[in-house]
C-alpha cells in the first residue's frame, strides 16, 4: 500500500497558541505512514470574524489557501474546527456559483493563483477514518488506553451545519456523532456518552462575554466530570484552549472545582500508538495529565 498525502492546512492557532497540536498530528502522521505536506504559503482562514467584515474578502482568503493545495493535486487537510468550517464554506460557495467563483478568481489573478475547486477539504479526524480506517488504527495500537474513561468534545463547527459537510465528513450526524467513539474504542479506551459532547465550547464569544464563555465550557465539563471521565479529548485547537487553558476561570464561574486533563485529538492517538509524552508536546498542556 502506497504512503497516503495529504496537504496540510495548519492555520494559525497550531502553530502558535497550540504547538502541541501540530507537533502530535505530524508524530502521529509518521505513525500511521502518513506523508503530510505543510501549506507554509497559506494564511489564517479569518477565524469566523473577517467574513462578519467582509464576506468577499473572506472567500478570496481561503480559496487562496485552497490553491496551493491544488497546486499539489491533493486533499487538504484541517487541524481545526473553524478553519475546516471556513474554508468548506468557501468551497462550497465557489464550486455551486460560477459568477462569484470568477469573481474571486479574478482577484487571485493578481498573486498568480486560481482556484479550480479539484482539491477536498478534510479535517484530520475524518480523513484518517476515511482514508486509514478504525480497524487499521487499531492494528498499529501498542499501548491501549485501557481503563480510561474518554470524553469526546466535538464542538461546534466541525459537524454544524451538517449540510455543509456531510460530504466531507462522512454524513456524521451533528445530533449523535460517533466519529470519535469508534476511534476511542478502535484505540482500547472507553467513551462516554453525555449531552454536551457536541455543543458550543465559548471560544468565539470569549472577548466579548466571558461569563457565558466560561458558563458553556463549564457545563461541558461538568457534565464530563458527573459521568465519570477520566480526560476529554477534542478535534479543536480553540475548544481545547478554553476546556485546558479556562479551567481556573470556569472552576469561579461554575462554583465547582475543574481538574481535568484535556487531550488534543493526535494526542490521544499518539498515546495509544507508543509514541512518547514529550514527541506528543504534553509539557505544553496546561492541565495536568494525571493518567500517565
Amino acid at each position: 500500500m502506497s504512503k497516503i498525502k495529504y496537504a496540510l492546512y495548519t492555520g494559525c492557532t497550531a502553530k502558535e497558541s497550540t504547538p502541541e497540536l501540530l507537533k502530535s498530528t505530524m508524530a502521529v502522521a509518521r505513525a500511521l505512514d502518513i506523508e503530510l505536506i505543510i501549506l507554509e504559503e497559506a494564511s489564517c482562514c479569518g477565524a469566523g470574524h473577517l467574513q462578519d467584515f467582509d464576506e468577499f474578502l473572506s472567500l478570496t482568503l481561503n480559496a487562496r489557501n485552497i490553491c496551493y493545495a491544488e497546486k499539489l493535486g491533493l486533499t487538504m487537510v484541517t487541524i481545526c474546527n473553524t478553519c475546516q468550517l471556513n474554508t468548506s464554506i468557501t468551497k462550497e460557495k465557489l464550486d455551486n456559483n460560477e459568477s462569484l467563483k470568477s469573481k474571486v478568481n479574478q482577484k487571485l489573478s493578481e498573486v498568480g493563483l486560481e482556484y479550480k475547486g479539484t482539491s477536498e477539504v478534510k479535517h484530520f479526524l475524518y480523513a484518517i477514518i476515511d482514508d486509514i480506517g478504525v480497524d487499521a488504527i487499531a492494528e498499529k495500537v501498542t499501548k491501549p488506553l485501557k481503563n480510561l474513561n474518554i470524553a469526546p468534545f466535538y464542538g461546534c463547527h466541525n459537524i454544524r451545519p451538517s449540510s455543509l459537510h456531510k460530504n466531507n465528513n462522512g454524513g456524521e450526524n451533528p445530533y449523535v456523532p460517533n466519529s470519535m467513539e469508534r476511534l476511542i474504542s478502535a484505540l482500547g479506551g472507553n467513551s462516554i456518552n453525555y449531552a454536551h459532547k457536541n455543543k458550543c465550547c465559548g471560544f468565539h464569544v470569549e472577548l466579548q462575554a466571558p461569563k457565558t464563555a466560561n458558563k458553556l465550557s463549564g457545563d461541558a465539563m461538568l457534565d464530563a466530570m458527573d459521568n465519570d471521565a477520566d480526560v476529554v479529548v477534542t478535534p479543536c485547537p480553540l475548544c481545547h484552549l478554553r476546556l485546558d487553558v479556562q479551567q481556573h476561570n470556569i472552576s469561579k464561574e461554575i462554583g465547582r472545582d475543574v481538574n481535568m486533563p484535556v487531550l488534543h485529538l493526535p494526542q490521544m492517538i499518539g498515546l495509544a500508538l507508543g509514541i512518547t509524552p514529550d514527541a506528543l508536546g504534553l509539557n505544553h498542556n496546561v492541565s495536568e495529565i494525571t493518567f500517565l
